[in-house]
């Protein structure tokens, strides 16, 4: 079996949904999923911090990295990298793909991949 026949795609909300600089907090199972529009650029990680649970759609949009409210850490958008403590492990970063008006991610079959 290929890489590419195990991936699947979960649809999370409409495009619609997520104006350019916002965000929005969408459920898959018992896991979060942020999406966040960047001037058309659309991105998806795991919904809640790794550093402490806290859902980081109340969070704050920095260029292109989002603060986690509770401690202030912040995560690159683009790999979920840290860029602040006290968060020391990525987000978890799903491929994104956009199709008839819907946001969807690409991801393993199997449970979310999420960093706690």
């Amino acid at each position: 079996m290929t890489a590419a026949s195990a991936l699947h795609r979960v649809d999370l909300c409409g495009l619609d949904e997520v104006a350019p600089g916002t965000m929005k907090l969408c459920e898959v199972g018992d896991d979060l999923v942020l999406v966040v529009n960047l001037n058309g650029e659309l991105h998806a990680t795991q919904g809640i911090c790794s550093h402490e649970y806290f859902e980081l759609d109340k969070g704050f949009l920095t260029g292109d990295s989002i603060t986690c409210a509770l401690h202030l850490s912040r995560f690159r958008l683009a790999d979920g990298e840290p860029l602040d403590p006290p968060a020391e492990m990525p987000l978890a970063v799903y491929q994104v793909v956009v199709e008839d008006g819907r946001v969807l991610i690409e991801v393993p079959e199997g449970p979310l991949e999420v960093n706690r």
